[in-house]
């Protein structure tokens, strides 16, 4: 039973890292991929790249726009609009409104073309991992999801000395939550494959030698 269990997760690891093998540095696959009802719930954040369409003038849009450090972007007609925090839709709507003192009946689409996502809700990954990362929170994201995507272990990861620490909401105090690395990525222990919160940071240590 132990090694189907292993050969199932080295399995699945293998082909995740194989699909992230050519993704570069901070555009990893789980900032490129979701379904649509998690898209439509996506709050944009600074970093993220978007495409701002606007219906019989796209000369007024922008494709591959970044949302800047202090979560705004500017467009012709609009040259400051708060965007981090809003989802995709209800920035759509902001821009129609500003338009409509320079546009009759505008419509604008925004797209997210890359994600970083809000810092509270990003997954962080540090330490020994092969490519410490920062991600979005997705629906259901587990510890090898996060795994999958920092690419494994270096050879000096004390694996099963790894932590979640996780930010409670209202400032109370972090939690470290004790997470086995080495027996879920090498041993196959399902039982170390616990989900994922928004905000949470994966710590992995650095082995004694």
């Amino acid at each position: 039973m132990n090694s189907f269990r292993f050969a199932g997760i080295a399995a699945l690891l293998a082909a995740g890292l194989a699909g992230c093998g050519t993704a570069p540095q901070g555009l990893q696959p789980a900032t490129t991929t979701g379904t649509e009802a998690a898209a439509s719930r996506y709050l944009i954040g600074p970093g993220d790249t978007l495409s701002v369409f606007v219906y019989r003038a796209p000369e007024l849009g922008a494709a591959d726009l970044p949302v800047r450090p202090d979560g705004r972007i500017s467009l012709p007609l609009v040259p400051d609009i708060d965007t981090a925090g809003r989802t995709p839709t209800e920035l759509a709507r902001a821009i129609e409104e500003a338009l409509k003192e320079f546009v009759i009946d505008p419509n604008v689409t925004v797209m997210v073309r890359s994600f970083v996502g809000q810092p509270n809700r990003q997954i962080r990954v540090i330490g020994e991992a092969t490519q410490p990362l920062a991600i979005p929170y997705r629906e259901g994201m587990s510890v090898l999801d996060v795994m999958i995507n920092a690419r494994g272990l270096t050879r000096y990861a004390a694996g099963n000395r790894a932590e979640i620490i996780r930010r409670p909401p209202g400032g109370a105090v972090p939690q470290a939550i004790p997470v086995r690395l080495d027996d879920l990525l090498r041993g196959g222990d399902i039982s170390q494959d616990m989900a994922m919160q928004p905000g949470d940071t994966l710590v992995i240590p650095q082995g004694w030698f």
